[in-house]
């Protein structure tokens, strides 16, 4: 491997992977890293309505239904109109199905005209929740 060219360090960090230039180890600087987050599933472009309930930043109950924008194994990103803090809990209810799952809230977008991009993990995969089909291993 030429001297240059970056690799990937093992950690035993399962979300991150630390990307270092060669030179860095060999010479004992580590002046440029680059973090790489790698995806447990893939992403599609995905424009659903979904009903979506929980507390708004003033701790009120909420019930919206909003659009999806993104959507994966894992959760997804939608359009919120009520504003929300990182870290809170959301249940999202699929009207196709009736499928409810539980959500905690890991972005925040800035708001806008049409609502505030957030971010959504579930709580335990739910591959099956969109409707969509996804070509990964971790949506089996």
């Amino acid at each position: 491997m030429p001297i240059d060219q970056p690799f990937f360090t093992r950690n035993t960090c399962p979300v991150v992977q630390l990307m270092l230039p060669r030179s860095a180890l060999d010479d004992g600087s580590m002046s440029e890293a680059t973090f790489v987050a790698p995806r447990r599933s893939g992403r599609v472009f995905h424009k659903m309505r979904v009903k979506a309930q929980g507390r708004d930043h003033a701790g009120r109950k909420f019930r919206e239904v909003c659009e999806t924008l993104v959507v994966n194994s894992h959760g997804g990103l939608l359009m919120l109109k009520n504003e929300i803090d990182q870290g809170e809990m959301l249940v999202l209810t699929n009207p196709d199905t009736d499928e409810e799952q539980e959500c905690r809230v890991v972005f925040l977008g800035d708001a806008g005209d049409k609502g505030q991009r957030v971010g959504v993990e579930f709580l335990s995969p739910a591959p099956r929740f969109w409707g969509v089909e996804f070509n990964d291993s971790s949506s089996n």
